[in-house]
C-alpha cells in the first residue's frame, strides 16, 4: 500500500554520477546505473536525508509523494546480502507516513500574529540566567540559560538581531530532553536555533540556514544531534547548506546517546 511520506528525489541532470550518496544511506537506498544515482526501492528509503550533504552537486533532495512504506525487514535482508551492517536503529513505518490535517502544516505557513513567534532578546541578571549543575549533571536550581526567542528554526528569520555575529548552537529537537547538562554546558552564551530534521520540511531548513550562514558573520557553529539515524540529518541539513556561503571556520558536530551522554564531539566535514 502507498502512503504519502518523504522520499529522496535525485535530478538526473545535476548528477555526475560521483557515488558519495551511495555509502552514506545507511539503508542502501541508492546506487550508481549507468553513470546515475538510483533509487533502488521505495521500501529501503525512510526519506530522512542523511545522503544530502554528501551530494556535490544538489541532485539530492527529499519531497513529498506518494510511496511504498519503509520496511526495516526487507531493508536489513538488502544490506545483509551487500555484507553491509545493519543500523542498530531504523524507524518504524507508522512514524514515516505524513498524516493530513492540523498535524502536518507548511513549515513556512503564516503565522496569524501568534504571540509565540514574536522576537525577543531576554537579558536577565547573569548569575540567574546560568543553571547550577554538580557532578551528576542533575540541576540544583538556577534558571534557563536561554537569552532569546523564539527558537525553532522554522520561526527566525535571518535578520533576527541575535543571530549577528553569534555562536550558533544548531540543535536537533530531542536532545534538550535527554542531555542533562543541555544548559549548563552548551546553551550559555550561544545562539539557539531547533527542529526536527525527521518530520520537518528539510529543504526549508537547508535555505534558512544558507541565509542566516550568509547575512550574519557568524563566529561558530556547534550542531548537535541524537544518536539515532534520523536525527543525523541535521548535519546532512547544514552541509548542504554551506555550500556556496562564506560559513565559519570554527564548526562542530556533536553526538549524544539516548540515556543522556555525549558520544563524542568532532569536527565538522561538510
Amino acid at each position: 500500500m502507498a502512503y504519502m511520506r518523504k522520499m529522496i528525489s535525485i535530478d538526473e541532470e545535476l548528477c555526475n554520477g560521483c557515488g558519495n550518496c551511495v555509502p552514506s544511506c545507511a539503508e542502501g537506498a541508492l546506487a550508481i546505473v549507468d553513470g546515475k544515482a538510483r533509487l533502488v526501492k521505495e521500501q529501503y528509503c525512510d526519506g530522512l536525508g542523511a545522503c544530502l550533504g554528501d551530494c556535490p552537486t544538489g541532485a539530492l533532495k527529499v519531497i513529498e509523494r506518494e510511496a511504498e512504506d519503509f520496511d526495516p525487514e526487507a531493508v536489513a535482508e538488502h544490506l545483509k546480502a551487500q555484507g553491509r551492517e545493519v543500523p542498530d536503529h531504523m524507524p518504524s513505518p507508522e512514524s514515516l507516513r505524513l498524516v493530513p490535517g492540523p498535524a502536518h502544516v507548511s513549515p513556512v505557513r503564516p503565522m496569524g500574529g501568534c504571540p509565540g513567534a514574536a522576537m525577543r532578546t531576554m537579558t536577565p541578571c547573569e548569575r540567574a540566567n546560568i543553571p547550577s549543575f554538580r557532578a551528576s549533571g542533575r540541576a540544583q536550581g538556577g534558571g534557563s540559560a536561554l537569552a532569546h526567542w523564539p527558537v525553532q528554526l522554522r520561526l527566525v528569520p535571518p535578520s533576527a538581531p541575535f543571530l549577528r555575529g553569534a555562536d550558533l548552537l544548531l540543535t536537533a529537537d530531542c536532545v534538550p530532553v535527554a542531555l542533562p547538562a543541555y544548559h549548563a554546558d552548551f546553551l550559555p552564551g550561544r545562539v539557539v536555533l531547533m527542529g526536527c530534521p525527521k518530520f520537518d520540511n528539510q529543504q526549508e531548513y537547508v535555505d534558512k540556514l544558507a541565509a542566516i550562514i550568509a547575512e550574519n558573520d557568524l563566529k561558530s557553529i556547534t550542531v548537535m544531534e541524537m544518536e539515532v539515524p534520523c536525527c543525523s540529518s541535521m548535519s546532512a541539513i547544514l552541509a548542504h547548506a554551506i555550500k556556496g556561503v562564506r560559513g565559519p571556520a570554527n564548526i562542530r558536530r556533536v553526538i549524544v546517546s539516548l540515556d543522556g551522554r555525549i558520544l563524542r564531539t568532532e569536527p565538522f566535514n561538510a
